[in-house]
């Protein structure tokens, strides 16, 4: 089944990203992960700060990474995600392509379960705010 992607970032390796080896060091691809989330909620309304404020807090559950293609200095990407919902749980499908010619870098599912002023909950502010990416 192809992903519909609802949000894509595109970013370039930075220098001080890659290993001794010239490749980006692997826990890197984390931080685009996680920067790509970042940039999503802003583009849905919100931001982290803004999340905190009101008392909410989506924290990190499981995250699991396929490492497909090494990218290296210079280099430029795209990192698409999809949203979907399973419970309390939000699930984001994210993967990174190289620039321009589709290569697939990384594919990864990243869990996330929302807090409320401190106590686990549904979530159900998260889904509001988010509800026009949420796939089905």
């Amino acid at each position: 089944m192809e992903t519909k992607y609802s949000f894509e970032l595109p970013m370039q390796v930075r220098d001080y990203e890659v290993d001794s080896q010239g490749i980006v060091n692997n826990a890197v691809y984390l931080h685009y992960l996680e920067h790509t989330r970042h940039e999503f909620c802003r583009a849905a309304g919100t931001s982290f700060r803004a999340m905190q404020e009101a008392g909410i807090d989506p924290v990190l559950r499981h995250v699991d990474i396929e490492y497909l293609h090494p990218l290296g200095l210079g280099e430029e990407m795209v990192s698409r995600l999809a949203l979907r919902r399973s419970g309390a749980r939000f699930v984001f499908v994210q993967d990174i392509f190289t620039v321009p010619d589709g290569k697939p870098v990384v594919r990864a599912k990243v869990t996330v379960v929302c807090l409320e002023n401190g106590r686990i909950s549904r979530g159900d502010v998260l889904a509001e705010a988010f509800k026009d990416y949420i796939e089905e």
